[in-house]
């Protein structure tokens, strides 16, 4: 499928600045679909394959969320600066500075997708739809399923694991290595790694400010100030389309997805049942028709 010319560039965002890039051309009737990467503290690049879709005619629109790639990095704020807060205005000024929050998708993966469920509650008038990724509605609830999928793992690799996290040594080469285990498992099952995935996490691992704070040393070890921290009550406040999206081996598990398709009162489920974390890059060819027949649906 063909991509249509991309732009870049930055916008103020107070006495920051938010990278952007924009596929496909906005304004000529269909929504911009704007995409909210992972982590927090990841960037924009291993969700590059949504770019496809400007073939089909919708706009799309990455970003580095602050702290991050391309985006002002605040390496020295407080604990306290991380907040969803932030970045939710972030979303809202850069929905402003493009002209476009009048008519716009949103595609949250991962963290993102609590990021688009915070800012889908608020009944911003020009959302059209949501598309919430392999994302979890609440971290406590998900702590709760992460603790059962390493207690899945191989007895000593969850051993290394524990003893690292107890010892404060999460930043070992062995614990690195034990925690590729679940990656492999649970965040990634494709080898290699594509490129797009890779430039996303050694750009997190360069500089993981954002994602320490804010999430904790690994995926499945949250520690950081979102551990305790959940959408579930803002869902029924949710008034547009949403498609939820989870993959059969995913970190974030059935249980972790349940109460967006208990509690959002318009919407529905795909899983992809050979994937993971990351369907967008294990099923691509599926990936896409699910997604573009859901914006069918909102055009």
């Amino acid at each position: 499928m063909a991509l249509s010319p991309s732009a870049r560039g930055t916008v103020p965002f107070g006495d920051h600045v938010t990278w952007y890039r924009v596929t496909g051309a906005l304004g000529q009737g269909k929504p911009a679909v704007v995409t909210l990467h992972g982590g927090p503290g990841g960037t924009h690049d291993y969700l590059l394959p949504l770019a496809e879709l400007a073939g089909a005619g919708w706009p799309v629109i990455h970003y580095d969320q602050l702290g991050n790639g391309g985006s002002t990095h605040v390496d020295d704020a407080d604990p306290e600066f991380w907040t969803p807060e932030l970045f939710d205005d972030e979303l809202g000024n850069l929905l402003d500075r493009l002209g476009i929050a009048d008519d716009y998708v949103l595609f949250g993966h991962s963290w993102g997708g609590l990021l688009s469920v915070r800012h889908a509650s608020h009944h911003p008038p020009g959302l059209r739809g949501l598309i919430i990724a392999n994302s979890p509605a609440s971290y406590p609830e998900w702590r709760k399923e992460l603790k059962i999928l390493r207690d899945l793992l191989p007895v000593e690799v969850n051993d290394v694991l524990l003893a690292h996290e107890a010892a404060g040594t999460t930043d070992s080469r062995e614990y690195y290595e034990a925690m590729m285990v679940f990656y492999n498992r649970h965040v990634l099952r494709i080898r290699p790694w594509p490129n797009e995935f890779m430039a996303t996490f050694m750009d997190t691992l360069s500089n993981p400010t954002v994602y320490h704070t804010m999430n904790g040393p690994c995926e499945f070890h949250v520690t950081g100030t979102l551990k305790d921290w959940s959408t579930i009550d803002l869902l029924a406040d949710i008034s547009v389309p949403t498609l939820v999206l989870s993959g059969r081996h995913d970190e974030v598990t059935p249980e972790s997805v349940r109460p967006f398709l208990d509690l959002i009162p318009e919407s529905r489920e795909v899983v992809f049942e050979n994937s993971s974390h990351s369907p967008h890059l294990e099923e691509p060819e599926r990936f896409r028709k699910v997604v573009l027949d859901f914006l069918a649906t909102l055009a």
